[in-house]
């Protein structure tokens, strides 16, 4: 009896870290997808891992359902042939969306959650927190701050592949309800409404449903309700503790282009 009880532990436990790493995977593929303009090895490589339909966490939801569904016909209808104006094309509507602000959507929290809609605001510091509290830095804010879109999916990866307790989760479930899931929404929705390719609108649209349903999926994992949107407000009117920790590098974190 206590030898298959054991052995029930273990395969949970090994079920569990199968979870948590591809989690980490998908997140790091999104967090790819907004870092920077796709070339033809990164469109390639989509095309072959049948993107979206690789994902490690299966989409259910209406919204998530309609995200793949839309990716999967971008991915199946891209050209053979990815001359330097179909390029072209999708390097402008990047800059657009992460660069120059043209969509007025921007990668970065404190732009949505400010009151004047200013960059580098109280946002950024409070996620810059988090991350020391896990010895990590964004490598250049001025380059990237803390609280932009591929780094906040990044440090929600680095703790699903680093995940050595419930803690970590209930650390990834109050970090995406106290900043990630507080803009990302109106983010995408504005993104697929006004950039110039279905590739962008996909992505999107991708990650926001992608981010709600592995939200809601914690809920069942960590047995923590998701807390209103007037609870979280009223959270965040006081600040977190910091930690003096040694820091290093956001993982897989590069200049931005």
């Amino acid at each position: 009896m206590g030898i298959q009880q054991d052995q029930q532990d273990n395969s949970s436990i090994k079920l569990l870290q199968t979870f948590y790493n591809a989690v980490a995977d998908d997140l790091e593929m999104l967090a790819l997808l907004h870092q920077k303009e796709p070339d033809s090895r990164i469109l390639e490589a989509l095309l072959d891992c049948n993107f979206p339909h690789s994902l490690g966490l299966k989409l259910v939801t209406e919204a998530g359902s309609e995200a793949i569904d839309l990716m999967s016909r971008v991915i199946k209808s891209l050209p053979e042939v990815h001359d330097d104006d179909f390029l072209d094309e999708l390097a402008a509507d990047y800059a657009d969306i992460y660069l120059n602000h043209g969509l007025q959507a921007s990668p970065l929290e404190s732009v949505w959650l400010d009151e004047e809609n200013l960059t580098c605001q109280e946002s950024m510091f409070q996620v810059r927190v988090w991350y020391e509290m896990y010895g990590l830095m964004a490598e250049n804010w001025r380059v990237r701050p803390d609280d932009d879109l591929v780094l906040q999916l990044q440090f929600i990866s680095h703790l699903f592949a680093n995940s050595e307790s419930e803690k970590h989760l209930q650390d990834v479930a109050k970090f995406m309800d106290e900043h990630l899931l507080r803009w990302l929404n109106d983010f995408s929705n504005r993104v697929a409404s006004r950039c110039a390719t279905p590739y962008f609108a996909g992505v999107a649209l991708l990650t926001s449903a992608y981010c709600e349903e592995l939200r809601d999926l914690l809920v069942v994992v960590t047995d923590q309700p998701r807390p209103s949107q007037e609870e979280i407000e009223e959270r965040m009117k006081s600040s977190a503790p910091k930690e003096d920790v040694s820091l290093s590098y956001m993982p897989g974190m590069g200049p931005a282009v």
